[in-house]
Order: structure tokens, then C-alpha cells, then sequence
């Protein structure tokens, strides 16, 4: 079990979304609270909310995850003003949501600048601490698109994948260097944050809109309980099993699923251009 009575606990995109649940449900349970966002006005907010529920102070940076210096700036901030982060939560992301060849330059390297290389600056900064403790969680929110190609999520898709793969390696590491520091990986479906505003889902019983409530509580059991993945639904879960079918088969399924028509309609909000939301 992690403890989290009186932990340190950071959350990046913690501005709204799974973020914002997540920081809420820490503090609830005790975790001194510490929230990064690009958004100040929204961090502010949040900041009073979690004082208002909890009765506690919370802490809350403005910081752009995707600027390695910006994060190691305010990773200093934070260890001069509330000491070691014992548990992380990587929960910033965005999304471009458009066919490949419509995406920006820019477009893709924010997108792989905030969901994938923003997870290297924020435990290169908080990672030596917990290995020196020999205790410690490292939450990586990757996403079901980690696992499965999706039609008009190149980018996001290729950062997503590139978090589960940061995350199974570090687990590795982790387990010979500092067998006390745990990490989970999250994947799920899409989220009902926002950011994924206008998807559908062809069989919601089987692939529903997934609850940021819910998402979150299940975040905090899996840190709680120390479990390697919180992969949401089930159905994800067979994802890799699928694999060694025939490529013409495992496409044919997943159009059958409605994966690649999911984003026809997608409209998802302004943030997504050039700010961080918790992932949806």
C-alpha cells in the first residue's frame, strides 16, 4: 500500500478533468496537494476549492510542462516551499484531434512536447528524491490510444504510445533500483473532461464515455494499492491480445468497434490549442 496521510502529492494538468478529480481525492485523504497548470486563472480556482472542501492549504504553480526549464524551475520552487514529492501524477495532455496531414507543425510538437517528453522533466526533477527515500508512486495518464491506432489522433496516438512505453521501462528500472517507488499506467477511453468534446461511441455498453469522477477514484485505488495498471474498460485490457491476429483482422475489428469513426465529430475546446488540460 502507498501511503497518503500527509504525502506530498503533485498533479500536473491539475487545472480541471482528471487532474482536478484526482488533487480533489488526495486531499480528501490527507496528501499535502500541489497543483501545476498552464491556466492560472483555472489553478487559482481549483487552489480555493480544494481549501473550501478540505479545510487545508493547497499549492498551486503555474507551469508549462512542455518548457524543461519552466519545469525545473518550479520543481525547485516546490522542494524549497513544500519539500520531496512523494507521489506524482502526470496527468497534462492535449489533443490535436485532426487528420494527420491537417495537423501543424507546431500542432505535433506541442503534443509530444506536453504527453510525452514533459513526463522525462517532471521525475528526472522528482524521481531522485523518492529513489533516496525508498518509497515513492509515479502516475504516467497515457490513454486506450496507447495501445490501438485511432483515425485523426496521429500525434496523440504516437505520444500516448511513447507514455506507455516511458512507463513499462521506468517500472523496470524501478523494480531493480528502487523496488519501494511504484509507478501505474492509466489507460482508458475517452473521457467525458471535455477535451474530447463530440466523440462517439458506437457501443457505449461496451466502450462507454467514461466518467472523470470515476476515472479518478480508480486512479487513487491504483495508487493506494500499488497496481502497475489502471486500464479502463475491460475491454482495453484485451487490446494486446488482439494483436496476433492478422493486421486485415485487427483493422476490421476495430472499425467494427467504431474506433475510427469515434472522432468524426469531435470538437473539443479551446484549451486544447496551445494550453494544458487534464487528459480526457
Amino acid at each position: 500500500m502507498t501511503e497518503i496521510a500527509g504525502r506530498n502529492a503533485l498533479i500536473t494538468g491539475a487545472a480541471s478533468g482528471i487532474g482536478r478529480q484526482v488533487a480533489l481525492k488526495l486531499a480528501r485523504l490527507g496528501a499535502n496537494v500541489v497543483l501545476w497548470d498552464l491556466r492560472a486563472e483555472n489553478l487559482a480556482a481549483v487552489v480555493e476549492e480544494l481549501k473550501r472542501a478540505t479545510g487545508r492549504a493547497a499549492h498551486g504553480f503555474v507551469c508549462d510542462v512542455a518548457d524543461r526549464e519552466a519545469v525545473y524551475a518550479a520543481a525547485s520552487q516546490v522542494k524549497r516551499e513544500v519539500g520531496p514529492v512523494h507521489i506524482l501524477v502526470n496527468s497534462a495532455g492535449v489533443v490535436t484531434g485532426k487528420p494527420f496531414l491537417q495537423c501543424s507543425d507546431e500542432a505535433i510538437e506541442r503534443t509530444l512536447a506536453v504527453n510525452t517528453l514533459a513526463l522525462f522533466w517532471t521525475c528526472k526533477s522528482f524521481l531522485p528524491d523518492m529513489i533516496r527515500a525508498g518509497v515513492g508512486h509515479v502516475v504516467t495518464v497515457a490513454s486506450a490510444a496507447g495501445v490501438v491506432g485511432v483515425a485523426k489522433l496521429s500525434d496523440y496516438c504516437a505520444s500516448k504510445w511513447a507514455a506507455v512505453g516511458f512507463d513499462e521501462s521506468l517500472r523496470m528500472e524501478l523494480r531493480k533500483a528502487a523496488p519501494g517507488v511504484k509507478t501505474t499506467l492509466v489507460c482508458t477511453h475517452y473521457v467525458n473532461t471535455g477535451m474530447f468534446r463530440g466523440v462517439r461511441s458506437r457501443f457505449p455498453w461496451l466502450l462507454p464515455i467514461l466518467k472523470e469522477a470515476s476515472v479518478a477514484e480508480r486512479i487513487v485505488q491504483g495508487i493506494r494499492r500499488n497496481r502497475p495498471r489502471v486500464w479502463m474498460p475491460p475491454l482495453v485490457y484485451l487490446v494486446p491480445l488482439l494483436r496476433i491476429l492478422p493486421v486485415r483482422l485487427f483493422d476490421a475489428i476495430a472499425s467494427l468497434l467504431g474506433v475510427n469513426s469515434a472522432m468524426d465529430e469531435f470538437a473539443g475546446r479551446a484549451e486544447n490549442d496551445r494550453g494544458q488540460a487534464s487528459r480526457s
